[in-house]
Formats: C-alpha cells, sequence, structure tokens
C-alpha cells in the first residue's frame, strides 16, 4: 500500500458513494483530506469515517459546484493557504441529470449537468494546476463512466457532459506532459451507489460492486510512482 503521509488530497462528491470511500482510503495512507460536497452533514459522516479509520481530520469544505461555481476558483489557493501545498485532485462528483430524450432536457436539468460534469472540472484544473505543478507528483484522477463510448437513449445530458469532460481532461493531460503532473480519468464501471439507484431503480444492488471496492484503484493513480497519463482507467483493469 502506497504511503501518501505528508500529502494532501482534495476530494469532491466526498460526503458519500465513491468519493466518501476515496477519502477514508487516502486517509488510512496518511493522506491530509479536503473533503467538497453540498452537505455538511454528509461531510462530517465522511470525517466520522476517516477518524474511524485512524486517519488525520479532513479539512470540510461545504459547496455547491454549480450554485456557487465561482468559488470553486478560490479551492487552490485556499488549500495551499493552509497547508502549504495540494499534491492530489480527485474529482468524483457527478450529476446524471434526468434521464430523458434529448428534446425533452430542461435548461435546468442540462445547465446542472453542465455544471458538474463539465464546468467544474474546468474550475478545478484552472485553480489546482499551479499547486498541483509546485507538487514533487502531482496528481489528478476524473471519475468518467462507460457511457461516453457507449451512448445510450436518455442519457444524453450525462454522457454528453462526462464526454466533454474527458476532452478536456485528456487536452490538460497533454498540456502538462512535461510537469510533474499526472492526468488521469477513471470508470468504475457499476457501482452501487445512489446515482446508480436513481438511474436503475428497482435493481438489486447486493451484486453490485461496492464504493470501497473501487477506491483503491483510484488511490493507486495517486501515488508517486504513478507514470500513466492522459489514460482512461478501467475498474479491474
Amino acid at each position: 500500500m502506497t504511503d501518501l503521509t505528508g500529502t494532501v488530497a482534495l476530494i469532491t462528491g466526498a460526503s458519500r458513494g465513491i468519493g466518501a470511500a476515496v477519502a477514508v482510503e487516502f486517509a488510512r495512507r496518511g493522506a491530509q483530506c479536503v473533503l467538497v460536497a453540498r452537505t455538511q452533514g454528509g461531510l462530517e459522516e465522511t470525517d466520522d469515517a476517516i477518524r474511524a479509520a485512524g486517519g488525520k481530520p479532513a479539512s470540510l469544505l461545504p459547496l455547491d459546484l454549480v450554485k456557487q461555481a465561482d468559488k470553486i476558483d478560490m479551492i487552490g489557493p485556499s488549500v495551499v493557504e493552509r497547508f502549504g501545498r495540494l499534491d492530489i485532485l480527485v474529482h468524483n462528483a457527478g450529476a446524471l441529470g434526468t434521464l430523458t430524450p434529448v428534446a425533452h432536457i430542461t435548461p435546468k436539468d442540462w445547465a446542472d449537468t453542465v455544471g458538474v460534469n463539465l464546468t467544474a472540472t474546468w474550475r478545478l484544473i484552472r485553480t489546482c494546476e499551479p499547486p498541483l505543478r509546485a507538487a514533487p507528483a502531482g496528481r489528478a484522477v476524473f471519475v468518467t463512466t462507460g457511457r461516453v463510448a457507449r451512448p445510450k437513449a436518455y442519457w444524453g445530458a450525462y454522457g454528453a457532459t462526462k464526454a466533454g469532460m474527458e476532452h478536456l481532461v485528456l487536452t490538460w493531460a497533454q498540456e502538462v506532459a512535461g510537469t510533474a503532473i499526472r492526468a488521469n480519468l477513471f470508470d468504475p464501471g457499476i457501482v452501487a451507489t445512489q446515482m446508480r439507484a436513481t438511474a436503475m431503480p428497482g435493481e438489486d444492488p447486493s451484486g453490485l460492486q461496492k464504493p470501497a471496492d473501487v477506491a483503491p484503484e483510484i488511490v493507486a493513480l495517486c501515488g508517486p510512482d504513478e507514470v500513466r497519463n492522459g489514460a482512461v482507467v478501467r475498474a479491474g483493469g
């Protein structure tokens, strides 16, 4: 298990599901976690899980990535001001939107899905690139989906915005190829999350992967020995 003692990791969507599991896994390995999500209560639950696992108390940042999008720009400088560094970014937060025909997508659903999946990606890259460049081994992982490669009826907003996110991240990876930053995408596959339950109501989650099953793979992508850059990594592969 890679030792991440001394590093600072920023995780979005950290109040539940994959984001919370990733935060706990980082904490187990010694990282200082900065947790971002909309709900204070959810962040506190993740912090409780981190402490129960023997990790350092997390720094909690309640933030709506759509309604408070302009505040994303201050995350990088704020983390550096508090901890002196930022080594790792994991953008796990995602918006499913409403599963509906493309012609029926409402402006609000479109704006919300674009805001979380695409615009927040751009803003996080902007605010985090300077400290990640300054880090000995800056690492960034963005959680994507197999829906990008396999479009499906009614999934237009989700698939399109994740496809845009992939393109943006892969472009950025080329731009930082000459630095110590490694930026990759991770597709967790089918995992028993709240988003999955919303998309597939009535599905029995007992046979699905759990967030804790894929969290170690995401954290492994953030280790100092990771050499891949601009890769789309699939869970289990």
